[in-house]
Order: C-alpha cells, then sequence, then structure tokens
C-alpha cells in the first residue's frame, strides 16, 4: 500500500478476542482509543496498512444473500453512520468470538479502525479496518536507574508484522465492496476461519486473480504431481518450471490449450494436469478461465516463487535457465556418486 503518510487515521477500537473453547473470554471495550500522539498515530497507520497489495481484491460474499453477511452489514452501517461505530465494532467482536474455536486459533487482540484518505486505484477513500494481533513478542527496555541503567523484559507486538488485517474501501458497495486481506498465521485449510468463517469474501475473478491461480496452479502441479507420478529428475521438473514461467513472461494472454500444447506437450502428463487443476478449483473454490489476459503485477509477483536451482547435497547450487539439453546426469560407479555435466562456452 503506497502513499500511508497521508491517511488520517480518525478512530480506532481495541477488544480482546479469546478462544471459547480454551474458556478465554471476550473483552470487550466501551470508548474508543485516545490516539491524541500523532508520532503513535503514524505508526499505527504503517502496522494495519503496509502488509496489504491493492492488486489482491476480494469482496464479501453470501450463499445465499448479501445481506445476511454479517461482516459487511457492520462495515456496511459504520460507513452509513460513523455515531455508530463502537456499536458495529462489538458486534464484529462478538462475531470473531463465536468463530474463533478451532483449536489452533489464538488469543488476541481485535482492533476496528476507521481510515480516510486511502490512495486506492489512485483516487483518495475511506476505508474500515478489521486488524487482529495474535503474535506476541519479547522486548528489552532500558531505563535509568539512579546513577546507571538497568533491562527490563516486556511482551509487546512487533509493529512490522500484522498477523491478521482486512482492508475494506467504501467503494463497490452493491457487490460486497472491494476488500483487502492478509492472514499470516493459520495458513492450513482447516484454520482459515479469518478469511472463510469470519470474513466470508471471495476474490475478484480479475486477471490478477487468475493469473496468481493458474501459475500457483502450474507451479504445485509440476513440484508434486509431475515429480512424483512420472518419476523424471529434477532437472526435468526445473526445465518445465522454467518453460511454464517463460510462457506467461512471452504473452498478453493465456490460453489453456496452447499451454498444455506448447508447454507440457505430452498427452499422458497433460491429463495429468487436467484432473489437477479440476482438483486444485475444487479445493479452493475458484475456476481459472481458460482464457485470460497476463496480468504484470501478479505475474512479477508470482515469478519470485519459481524456484530453478538445482541443490546437490550442501556443497553445490545450480541455477537452471534454459538449454535443458546443456546437462546431463550421470553415475560414476568408481566412486559409486551420481554427477551432473555441464555444457558451455565461456564463463564469467
Amino acid at each position: 500500500m503506497t502513499g500511508i503518510d497521508a491517511v488520517v487515521l480518525e478512530k480506532a477500537i481495541v477488544h480482546k478476542i479469546g478462544n471459547p473453547t480454551r474458556g478465554e473470554d471476550l473483552k470487550l471495550s466501551a470508548n474508543p482509543l485516545t490516539l491524541n500522539d500523532e508520532i503513535v498515530r503514524a505508526l499505527l497507520c504503517r502496522y494495519f496498512l503496509s502488509p496489504f497489495n491493492e492488486h489482491e481484491q476480494y469482496h464479501f460474499a453470501h450463499i445465499s444473500d448479501l445481506g445476511m453477511n454479517e461482516v459487511y452489514t457492520y462495515v456496511k452501517n459504520i460507513f452509513d453512520d460513523p455515531a455508530t461505530f463502537q456499536h458495529q465494532s462489538v458486534f464484529l467482536a462478538r462475531l470473531l468470538y463465536q468463530k474463533s474455536t478451532h483449536v489452533r486459533v489464538k488469543e488476541g487482540e481485535l482492533y476496528v479502525v476507521l481510515f480516510d484518505k486511502i490512495l486506492f486505484e489512485g483516487e483518495e477513500k475511506k476505508a474500515l479496518g478489521i486488524f487482529k494481533s495474535e503474535t506476541k513478542e519479547t522486548f528489552l527496555k532500558i531505563f535509568q536507574h539512579g546513577a546507571g541503567w538497568e533491562l527490563s523484559a516486556e511482551d509487546g507486538i512487533n509493529i512490522n508484522k500484522l498477523d491478521k488485517g482486512c482492508l475494506v474501501f467504501r467503494t463497490n458497495e452493491n457487490d460486497g465492496y472491494k476488500v483487502c486481506v492478509v492472514d499470516n498465521t493459520n495458513k492450513q485449510q482447516d484454520t482459515q476461519y479469518w478469511v472463510s468463517d469470519f470474513l466470508q469474501v471471495q476474490p475478484y475473478t480479475d486477471s490478477y486473480h487468475h493469473t496468481t491461480q493458474a501459475m500457483g496452479l502450474c507451479k504445485l502441479f509440476i513440484e508434486n504431481e509431475y515429480a512424483e507420478k512420472f518419476d523424471i529428475s529434477r532437472t526435468d521438473q526445473i526445465d518445465l518450471m522454467n518453460k511454464s514461467i517463460d510462457y506467461f513472461k512471452s504473452r498478453e494472454q493465456f490460453n489453456l490449450q496452447e499451454f498444455a500444447d506448447e508447454v507440457i506437450h505430452h498427452p499422458d502428463v497433460v491429463d495429468s494436469f487436467m484432473d489437477y487443476k479440476r482438483n486444485f478449483e475444487s479445493n479452493r473454490n475458484y475456476a481459472i478461465d481458460e482464457n485470460f489476459d497476463i496480468n504484470g503485477a501478479a505475474l512479477k509477483k508470482q515469478a519470485k516463487v519459481f524456484k530453478s536451482v538445482l541443490k546437490l547435497d550442501k556443497n553445490f547450487h545450480v541455477y537452471i535457465h534454459g538449454r535443458r539439453d546443456l546437462i546431463e546426469r550421470g553415475f560414476d560407479e568408481t566412486n559409486g556418486q551420481k554427477f551432473y555435466k555441464l555444457y558451455y562456452e565461456e564463463e564469467s
């Protein structure tokens, strides 16, 4: 998120959210925070807003009617009447408490924050932030004691690490607003209570999400299904990884059939890839279009996780960027070890 220094933090309130299955309490605050210190306001804005990527957009949803999505309703009430801010924040806290029953859900603080003048899609917008901090870290505090100095240890929040967050922009109200989401803890499928159970948001079906999901699909297929099912070498795996990323980099549009024919190529592997795609979509409740515009921002982000490194014991890392035909794998019967042979013209 850019332009954070110009953001106005209008109101903020904190509630304590425990895990009811462990007998932990819900502790509600009767009043918003008193934020007279401008330095603290600036630190909070940076803590809350820095982790968000405005390209990754979601919207509130419900299986039957959008108005039955509780978080959407409470947020809408705050936007419509800011005087209800504290009242609606209590509803949000109670709802989150009800959803915090999984054994891995940690106790933490829920922050509800009203912002103004957040730069989003080139315009200043009003937004409501819903954040939860779960991870505590120990800090050393130095203080003067007589003629010398002493140390004490205190538990607190690292303002560089937001655990969970949701930023709702006051736009596209009838479609469930435009929402950005952060969830850096409990990423396992069975503990995504923040995204699935509490917020009930779904990604917008735009080019950014299609590109992100398609590249994630390719990466997981090559690392898991392709490697296990077809008994191929690590170099073959890296070669297909490189061909996949090259396809996305060299095209403006993705075409599933073209990708299957030109990149995957072998009929048995193509069939396996198509099956994997169907399972991938089913598990994520998200369908990837067979044709879509490739989004440059998503491509740049996803390309960073496509690893083309061949790791040999703890001695060598070989970066393979192309020309699979210039590397050979073999076995030396004399010393009983495997080896790779590389062909090249120049070294630098």
